[in-house]
């Protein structure tokens, strides 16, 4: 503890920390056999401690944190975190403006300012409770896919990765079927081919857009995938309890 304590404050852990890993670094049969063990224990506790410091930054374990140091992830952050409104700096929600509008006379004058990502987030909340979920439930599970989209940066990323998500199901009580609807419904269908269509821009982008409510239910294939998906509706078709 003493040996190691300085390393271990120096990315906000405990001298007790570094001296776990030191011990089992110690009981390594290739650290007892090497030329310099002391010099081994000390890269390998700081390896440790780097990943661990990593580790409760992202919110997860230590071990997925080594596989996930080459990619650049960011420490998990909540939208209250800064003062600036998270459409105003974060990449996922910058869109590029259509100037047809204000080039061609004829075109209707977007008067209203776009949506801001809060408010985006209540809207959709509505849309899905209105839908036939309950209030909590979406709202946990639209934060949760949010946050996804905060901490890989892209609607394709958070996609991905929520696809293969086995926390997200569990979450909303809902089949892998209806997580999958959930994600297609809110982060937009990534196929390639339908990118630029409402379908392919999902709920969030497009309530970024300015498009509101009346709107998303006039669109029929989006208000049937989310009831469909509703933890209460697919409860009452399986005929679970």
């Amino acid at each position: 503890m003493d040996k190691y304590g300085a390393l271990a404050h120096k990315y906000g852990l405990e001298p007790t920390d570094a001296a776990t890993y030191a011990f089992e670094i110690m009981n390594a049969r290739a650290t007892r056999l090497a030329e310099d063990p002391w010099a081994v224990i000390t890269h390998a506790v700081h390896l440790s401690l780097v990943y661990e410091s990593r580790a409760r930054g992202l919110l997860c374990s230590n071990q997925q944190a080594r596989h996930s140091s080459g990619f650049g992830y960011h420490d998990a952050e909540r939208f209250s975190e800064r003062d600036d409104e998270l459409a105003n700096y974060h990449s996922a929600f910058q869109i590029e403006d259509d100037l047809s509008a204000i080039d061609d006379p004829r075109q209707e004058s977007i008067e209203d300012e776009p949506t801001n990502a809060y408010f985006a987030l209540d809207q959709a909340i509505q849309f899905f409770v209105e839908l036939g979920w309950s209030r909590r439930t979406a709202r946990l599970g639209l934060e949760y896919i949010a946050a996804r989209l905060i901490r890989t940066g892209t609607r394709l990323s958070a996609f991905e990765s929520l696809r293969r998500d086995g926390n997200g199901p569990a979450l909303l009580d809902v089949d892998h079927k209806s997580w999958l609807a959930v994600l297609r419904g809110v982060l937009g269908n990534q196929h390639r081919d339908r990118s630029h269509t409402s379908e392919g821009r999902g709920i969030l982008l497009r309530l970024m857009s300015g498009e509101g409510l009346d709107e998303l239910f006039e669109d029929g294939a989006l208000a049937g995938l989310i009831e469909r998906a509703a933890p209460e509706y697919t409860s009452a078709s399986t005929g679970r309890v």
